[in-house]
């Protein structure tokens, strides 16, 4: 029995200043349990999850406390439309600041990009469904770092983002 496998390309929509964390997960409490991660971690975060079930109703479970931010999620859920993906829309802060809980969650099996930068989203169909097989998270390097660079990334960390003053 020989079974055709295609790939795709998928491309996140990622709202102006915003990040986006795409993952897998494997219970259907999982918009729940994301959800009280975020709030707890950083609650002046606006944020929208996105579930897709790989059974059952096979719905996009979704939440969050901004509108636009769910809005997001739930549009990127479902042009990846892949079973018990989540994405993760969020405003006002960086995953950064909230991965470690993501991960702790019990249900989270892998994160794929927590990002801003443009991102595509590497897709195998078969018949039976959709599953994600990695990322592209921005664009190829085009040189290595040299001392002007590193101040200022270092100037950026601390003035800008507030890292290590």
């Amino acid at each position: 029995m020989s079974e055709e496998l295609s790939l795709k390309i998928v491309q996140a929509d990622i709202p102006e200043d915003s990040n986006v964390i795409v993952g897998q997960s494997h219970f259907i409490k999982t918009v729940e349990d994301l959800y009280e991660a975020m709030v707890t971690s950083a609650p002046c975060i606006e944020f929208g999850i996105a579930f897709c079930e790989a059974s059952g109703d096979c719905l996009i479970r979704h939440d969050g406390n901004n509108k636009d931010m769910e809005q997001a999620a739930v549009e990127n859920a479902k042009k990846i439309n892949a079973g018990h993906v989540f994405v993760i829309a969020m405003r006002g802060g960086y995953p950064i600041n909230v991965l470690n809980r993501i991960k702790d969650t019990q249900e989270v099996c892998r994160i794929f990009a927590a990002t801003a930068n443009p991102l595509q989203i590497v897709i195998a169909e078969s018949a039976q469904g959709r599953g994600v097989l990695g990322v592209i998270d921005g664009f190829v390097t085009k040189g290595v770092e040299k001392e002007e660079d590193a101040s200022s990334r270092v100037a950026l960390l601390r003035d800008i983002i507030g890292y290590k003053r």
